[in-house]
């Protein structure tokens, strides 16, 4: 993902979750994905796709079992 990208996909999830610490860190090569940020927090990653010519973005967030609240 280049700069252009990276912008344009963090502009959209801050308006989409109505965070403003959204953040997108870019990757250190252009094939790795995307670093998705809330405030200090790693969350996940976004990662860039191409297919017969159309561009999308996937977000893969992670979520340990032990960050859960615990169950009933």
């Amino acid at each position: 993902m280049n700069t252009n990208e990276i912008t344009r996909v963090q502009d959209y999830l801050r308006q989409t979750f109505g965070n403003s610490e959204i953040t997108l860190h870019p990757p250190e090569k252009d094939t790795l994905p995307a670093e998705f940020y809330i405030g200090e927090e790693f969350l996940g990653v976004i990662y860039r796709d191409v297919d017969e010519g159309e561009v999308s973005y996937a977000l893969n967030m992670s979520i340990l079992s032990e960050d859960l609240p615990p169950g009933a």
